[in-house]
């Protein structure tokens, strides 16, 4: 099981008897649920557990889950915070210019110049633009993650190249 993993779900909580849980939904296609059977769960302290989708279904936002051989509240407590992963081989295609948030963390910003800026800690969904954050030297910077600031992005060497505008890089 040392695979690459992508999470799609987190787990907060049990609900009912029968061994069901509540989970946020982490991806941007939750249709992927549908026929989804094995899942690898990455439990808070890093282990990782086979797990077999019984039953999925969405409710207020999130995603009721059931696996199969929990059957009680008490068998899947063990799994709360869990991170329920996919093989990153199995992860959506996405277009040649669309990344997942999980290709850009820890990617290394640099300027047109050379000019090392920072390392994205973090994408932020705004509604419009995704936002990175990045984390530099001596201060945190939020970069529009837009075609006209991000002109360079190579997620295999994790390398971001921007074209700053003015005042983007100051205080």
């Amino acid at each position: 099981m040392n695979l690459e993993l992508v999470a799609i779900a987190r787990i907060a909580k049990p609900r009912g008897l029968k061994g069901e849980v509540v989970a946020e939904v982490l991806t941007d296609f939750p249709e992927r649920f549908e026929g989804l059977e094995n899942v690898t769960g990455v439990l808070p302290d890093g282990s990782r557990t086979r797990l077999k989708i019984e039953e999925h279904w969405f409710q207020k936002g999130r995603i009721v889950l059931k696996f199969s051989g929990h059957d009680t509240i008490e068998s899947v407590e063990e799994l709360r915070e869990a991170e329920i992963c996919i093989a990153e081989s199995d992860a959506v295609r996405l277009e040649s210019d669309e990344y997942f948030d999980w290709q850009l963390i820890d990617c290394e910003v640099v300027t047109i110049e050379g000019e090392a800026v920072g390392s994205v800690t973090s994408v932020m969904r705004t509604g419009g633009t995704e936002v990175l954050e990045v984390k530099g030297a001596d201060k945190d910077f939020m970069i529009p993650f837009a075609g006209s600031i991000c002109t360079e992005i190579d997620v295999e060497k994790k390398r971001i190249v921007i074209d700053a505008p003015e005042g983007l890089l100051e205080f």
